[in-house]
């Protein structure tokens, strides 16, 4: 029987193999480059964009274009790329991801699949994770783009429209993940086509893909409008209920899924309490939302972890990042449900009117690459929703970072007790420390232990990030003591300053594990750059969040039968570190089917979007009449309004409520009686009623000047119901896909129910968008000052 694993060695060894004979193609030219002028590299450009309008393909010019860039790196930013960093740029020419370690030089790699997909004009984005590393790599590596005739661009929040336009028809834009997807909807909420700021998206390379397209992707991007009217008394009083409320008997708490349930006996008490009869009958549906979103605020969220408040102010914190996250709130009204728990000011909800995943909005590219230092433990994710493989490439020196055995304490207080004394003990000899931690909460405590026993540090978390780069850079230096949330400064290295190898390189220190192993791999990857000496420790305890979620009791068990009885005992044992990644393993398969999830419902909005978008924008790029848009709505609301009035026998048809929609949407008044309707069959009533829509339709052209007034006039009419129209179908689907779950307890799929409704729901909007715009258009009365 053939082994998988071994098939699977054997094929990342053939993969390797390709690209080594890729790179060695590459390196064949180094020669030839070197021995050309500045003037004759620099017209490789033009001679190679001249190349693919005769014919030739991108992976034709691969070898000698990836050379080009070679050389052109030494001579302008005194760089030339290793032939693993040659490896790294062909996995990424190829659409697929380059796995490389922390140090190796990605930013470099990048460059020569970016330049080589930048020749045919039309626009490669390098994305990134803050608009920090946008400016800083943009600016670098633009140096040697513009040097080899390219255009460079970056795109940033606070720039006007021209300014983004000028970015993105750049041939390399530099922005963040969220701008491009921000820039994205409002281009489709335009009303004329001189205000988009986006081409149609070609090629992305996406730096720390495991971050934007994992861990960013479980939260959609959304544009919202004006505020939903919505009392904040229901908070408020969802949020005193639940604060009443007995853990364990009137509400239980998945641990391991993060939710929370009322008992039998909480709903008793909720029913009691707004003086209901049945808390979930089909009138109640909002009321139960807040209370779902008050139990989650109150029993799975806590403050300085997953939000901090700040001047009055409730505001977000990456999970991930550790990072603050300006702007971004959270949706469904759980924002305002934990506003209500901390007693700030709770801010109305606003209506969204435009949204989107970044799992779809990546899909939208014709090609999508990326690189990290850790995607590996997520490749099935990747593989399955990107269509992505990733090629792990090795480093360019072999690595001389120890990685320790984690060692579990009984408590809390152990644990940070042996990390103060291991912090000391590293100190006094002068080695630079990195100590990680998950929660902001963590970073302030070790701060407090620090600083009475004397070690001068430097804090990095959620509440001081204004400085982060400059204190990331400075991590290595002899004697530096740096405390930081997960991955805080990812994308700057830590370089070791002078003397710091011999005494072990940086001494990374994990505080607990978190429940992502690419977040502690990448802990751990801040040490032994390039081949540096460096040292990884985890201290884990019985009470680490994750521990109590997964198998602490297992493990708690163990330790008794240990009789390990002292506060202070240690275990130091592989069978610990192989218990918490299978933990951890659990935790990522909880969060691949949440994103998974979320993805299969906004799969459905994303159909209906993309067809939405598509007929917008027709409308908005029409240079000609729109009459072969308008006149078949018009003749399939009248099919409609005689198909619901005609049902049954001719003496029940109802002539009088045709005539009426005739009066009140088509024509003036005196134009159409019921009598006149008489002693017609179906199709003749439509086709009668049709033609007279016809004459009242060329009484309105005539009363325009031009065919461009014609134009603009019924674009407006157009754009004015769809927009208004779809947004309430946005907020009839979020309700929906909220409503729809309950569904499940009575045997039925709620993915399926939700396809159905949604279906159902869509298709009665554009019988709506077709009734008023035909009510509009045919009703309205023309005059010559348009405007948009």
């Amino acid at each position: 029987m053939a082994n998988p694993v071994r098939n699977l060695i054997e094929s990342d060894r053939g993969t390797l193999r390709r690209l080594r004979r890729v790179a060695d193609k590459v390196e064949s030219y180094a020669d030839e480059m070197a021995a050309l002028s500045d003037a004759d590299l620099q017209a490789k450009t033009p001679y190679f964009r001249q190349l693919l309008k005769e014919g030739k393909t991108l992976d034709d010019l691969l070898p000698e274009a990836f050379a080009v860039v070679r050389e052109a790196a030494k001579r302008v930013l005194g760089l030339y790329p290793f032939p693993v960093q040659i490896m790294g740029s062909v996995v990424l020419h190829g659409g697929n991801i380059a796995e490389m370690k922390t140090g190796e030089g990605k930013t470099l790699t990048a460059t020569m699949a970016v330049y080589l997909n930048a020749l045919p004009g039309e626009g490669v984005h390098v994305v990134t994770v803050n608009e920090y590393l946008s400016q800083r790599d943009g600016t670098e590596m633009g140096e040697l783009y513009k040097w080899l005739g390219m255009t460079v661009g970056i795109n940033l929040s606070d720039q006007s429209a021209e300014e983004k336009r000028a970015a993105y028809q750049a041939d390399i834009t530099y922005s963040t993940n969220s701008e491009i997807g921000f820039d994205y909807l409002r281009d489709n909420m335009v009303t004329q086509a001189s205000d988009r700021v986006q081409r149609p998206l070609n090629f992305a390379l996406v730096d720390e893909t495991d971050s934007i397209l994992i861990d960013e992707a479980r939260t959609p991007l959304i544009i919202s409008g004006a505020p939903a009217q919505e009392s904040t008394q229901l908070y408020i009083r969802a949020d005193r209920f639940v604060k009443s409320l007995v853990k364990d008997k009137d509400f239980e708490v998945d641990l391991e899924a993060k939710a929370v349930m009322l008992t039998d006996d909480g709903i008793t008490k909720a029913e009691r309490y707004f003086n209901l009869e049945n808390l979930y009958s089909s009138a109640n549906t909002a009321l139960t939302h807040h209370l779902d979103q008050a139990l989650r605020a109150n029993y799975t969220m806590e403050n300085n972890k997953d939000y901090v408040v700040r001047n009055g102010e409730l505001v977000l914190v990456d999970a991930f990042s550790g990072r603050i996250q300006e702007g971004r709130r959270f949706s469904d009204g759980l924002h305002q449900a934990l506003e209500a728990k901390e007693q700030v000011q709770i801010q109305e909800d606003n209506r969204a009117m435009a949204s989107i995943t970044y799992q779809n909005l990546f899909r939208r590219y014709k090609k999508l690459s990326g690189m990290t230092g850790t995607a590996k433990t997520e490749a099935e994710e990747f593989r399955e929703i990107y269509n992505m493989e990733i090629v792990t490439i090795p480093t360019n020196r072999p690595n001389a970072r120890v990685d320790e055995p984690d060692l579990l304490y009984p408590t809390l207080q152990a644990k940070f007790r042996a990390v103060v004394e291991l912090v000391q003990e590293l100190h006094a000899k002068g080695q630079p420390i990195l100590i990680g931690t998950v929660a902001v909460e963590t970073s302030e405590l070790i701060s407090k232990l620090l600083t009475r026993v004397g070690i001068p540090h430097n804090v990095l978390n959620a509440k001081n990030h204004a400085r982060e780069a400059e204190i990331i850079a400075n991590a290595g230096q002899r004697g530096a003591v740096t405390i930081a949330t997960n991955m805080a400064g990812r994308g700057t290295d830590i370089k070791l300053g002078p003397g710091v190898a011999e005494l072990g390189g940086l001494a990374v220190i994990g505080t607990e594990r978190h429940e992502s192993r690419r977040i502690d791999n990448q802990l751990r990857g801040r040490s032994g750059r390039q081949g540096d000496k460096g040292y990884s420790q985890f201290f884990l305890s019985l009470e680490d969040e994750l521990m109590i979620r997964f198998g602490g009791d297992r493990i708690k068990i163990m330790m008794d039968k240990m009789n390990l009885e002292d506060e202070d005992a240690v275990i130091k044992n592989g069978l610990i570190t192989r218990s918490v990644e299978s933990a951890q393993k659990r935790v990522e398969g909880n969060n691949y089917d949440s994103r998974k999830n979320v993805l299969q419902y906004d799969d459905v909005m994303s159909q209906q979007r993309e067809v939405f978008y598509r007929d917008r924008n027709y409308v908005i790029d029409a240079q000609k009449s729109l009459e072969g848009v308008l006149l078949p709505m018009v003749q399939r609301t009248i099919e409609r309004v005689v198909k619901a009035n005609t049902l049954g026998s001719v003496k029940e048809w109802d002539l009088n409520m045709i005539a009426e929609f005739m009066r009140a949407t088509l024509m003036p008044e005196a134009m159409v009686h019921p009598e006149q309707l008489e002693n017609k069959t179906r199709s003749e009533l439509t086709d009668y009623l049709y033609n007279l829509a016809l004459e009242v339709y060329a009484d309105k052209v005539s009363d325009l000047r031009d065919e461009e007034q014609l134009l603009q006039f019924t674009r407006v009419v157009i754009l004015r119901v769809v927009d208004e129209e779809w947004t309430d179908h946005m907020e009839a689907m979020n309700q929906l896909r909220d409503a729809i779950q309950l569904r499940g307890y009575g045997q039925l799929n709620p993915l399926i129910e939700y396809q159905n409704e949604g279906f159902r729901m869509f298709e009665e909007m554009i019988e709506k968008i077709e009734y008023e715009v035909t009510r509009l258009f045919m009703k309205s009365e023309i005059r010559q000052n348009l405007t948009m």
